[in-house]
Order: C-alpha cells, then structure tokens, then sequence
C-alpha cells in the first residue's frame, strides 16, 4: 500500500494498493517514492512498479518487473528506489533488461538497456551524473557496475571490478571528474573508480580500493559534504566515520556513539543520525572530528532502518511500526 499522509497532523488523504504476499522481513518496504507535482513512482518488495497520480492516488500505470522482465527478486526483498528524471521514471530490472525509462504519462517504455552480462537487481538504487559532455545513470547489478546513457540507454561502460558478495546496497556516489565511490557490507569495503574517455570509448578505471577496516557500508549511502565522505561503517560496528576522497579514514564517532544500521540525511549544514533502534544524534560535519550536538530518542520499536526525509522544517523518521514527524528548522 502507498499511503499520502498530511505533514500537518499525519492524517491520511488517500491510499493505492495491490496484492502481494510478504513475510515478516524487517522493515518490510525500505525503498522510497520518487515524486513530481503530479505523479509519484514506486517499486514494492516483489519488484511490482506503480505510478498513481500525486493529487488523489489514482493509479495511472502499473509494471510487473518479473513478468515482463524475468527480474528475479532480490534476497529481503527489493530496495531499489526509482528515479524520476524529467518526464520519465528509470528503474533498473535487471533481467532482459538491464535498465528502462518508462514516460510518466503513459507508462510507455521509451528506451531499453541490454544486459549483455546477465546481472541480476541489487537492493541498490540508479545515480544519474555526466561525464565528458554526456549525462549517464550509475548502476551497481550483481556482478559489478554500468553506466547508461540518458539520452537512448546506450550501455556507455561497465566493470566487473566492484561486487559484494551476498547484497549490494548503498547506491554509487558521483565525486566530481568522472570518479565515482562504491562502498558495501559483508566485508567488501570501498572502491574509487575513475572514469577515462580515449575516442568515443569510456572505460572504468580503479583509482583505489579501501578494506573494511577502513570503510565500508552495509546498507545506507554515504553523503558527501565539503570534500568529505560521511557514513556509518561495519568496522568499528556502527560508527559514524569520515573520510577524504584519497581514501584516509580521519576519524570514527566512537563506542558510545554508534547507530547499528540507521539512516541519516544533511539538512542546514548538520547530519541527522538515527541509530536503528530509535535514537537520534545531531552532528556537525568537521573532518576535524565527531562534533555531536545532541541525541534524543525519537522512536522506541525496532529496525529504524528506513531513510529519512526532511522538508519545510520538518523531519520525518520510521521504525518497523512508527513514523514521528518532528520539527527541527529552529
């Protein structure tokens, strides 16, 4: 079910559903809708994609990626989120496909990437970003990593030379002159890529790669803030670490400041950190070190996994049971 809620007092205008069965699996739907004026996209845990318009919750078109594309659901259910870019929605299948743009209007397919080495979806999400006068979108499949065109969904470059070994989730992060940071769990690290044009050929270069003990990430993207990458690392277990874009781990928040596998989000220069069992730090981002500002607990269930939104002063955060609405512009 996709529910539109009132930021006002969490009342509910309208809900769109299907049916689907799902088992108990921890947070049950960890992707977010992608949203215009006039429509909202999402991708459920059984790869079923709907488009309803914005204003009543009507249902405009619907896909079903395994039917139509052999996409094999992915291990916990999917994580992909959709990107809207323009007046279409970019999903990535990853069967037949690698990856399609569908018209928000009419639910038409308008291009299709193959997907010459048969990479299977990942729970990580499509990134656009431009390289030598061309916009592509970044995509992390099973077996390694491919940027497309946006203009006709050409394959532009692929590398198998970043792959997690059981879940790829953390989406890639566009650093600035073609490189691109990947970062994963299950002990896999990070990697640099840089990409370098020679004619009309792209190819995938590896600027560096980091052990887990330096960094990594077993479900949330870092952000990158001021030349820096901030995230919570499996090494030490839930800290909050900062690293620079040469691949020098500066600091980590420290044993009594970890957050398991939380979200967190920027908003006026500050990160908002939530630990996964529902407490919440307010950090100022300094490669200097951890400058934690306060911690609050605003949510008592379990599996606070779920990414946070923030919009019009406001802060909107969810556990497996709860959602809160809390004001934090001041």
């Amino acid at each position: 079910m996709l529910r539109c809620l009132s930021l006002e007092n969490g009342r509910q205008i309208w809900a769109s559903s299907y049916p689907v069965e799902v088992k108990r699996n921890h947070g049950m739907s960890r992707t977010v809708p992608a949203v215009t004026d006039q429509c909202v996209v999402t991708l459920g845990p059984k790869c079923h994609v709907m488009c309803c318009n914005a204003s009543n919750g009507k249902v405009l078109w619907r896909k079903d990626l395994v039917k139509e594309y052999g996409t094999k659901v992915p291990t916990w259910y999917a994580g992909q989120c959709p990107l809207i870019d323009g007046n279409r929605a970019i999903i990535a299948p990853s069967g037949s496909a690698l990856m399609i743009a569908v018209d928000l209007a009419s639910g038409k397919v308008a291009w299709q990437t193959p997907n010459p080495r048969k990479w299977t979806m990942t729970h990580s999400s499509i990134t656009p970003m431009s390289f030598a006068g061309k916009r592509m979108y970044v995509y992390c499949g099973s077996g390694g990593v491919a940027g497309v065109s946006a203009a006709d969904g050409k394959l532009l470059w692929d590398t198998t030379e970043w792959k997690v070994s059981t879940a790829t989730v953390p989406s890639p992060i566009p650093i600035g002159d073609g490189r691109i940071f990947l970062c994963g769990g299950y002990n896999s690290g990070a990697l640099m890529l840089r990409l370098v044009q020679s004619g009309v050929q792209i190819a995938a270069q590896v600027a560096f790669r980091l052990k887990v003990d330096v960094f990594g990430s077993d479900q949330q993207t870092p952000i990158l803030y001021q030349n820096h990458l901030y995230g919570v690392v499996p090494n030490p277990a839930g800290q909050l670490a900062c690293l620079d874009l040469n691949g020098k781990r500066l600091w980590t928040s420290g044993r009594t400041s970890t957050f398991g596998l939380g979200p967190y989000v920027m908003a006026g220069g500050l990160l908002y950190v939530l630990g996964d069992k529902g407490d919440l730090a307010l950090v100022e981002p300094s490669p200097a070190g951890y400058k934690q500002l306060a911690r609050a607990k605003v949510l008592t269930g379990s599996d606070a996994w779920g990414p946070m939104a923030i919009t019009a002063g406001r802060l909107l955060a969810r556990d497996l049971t709860t959602m809160v609405c809390l004001k934090v512009g001041a």
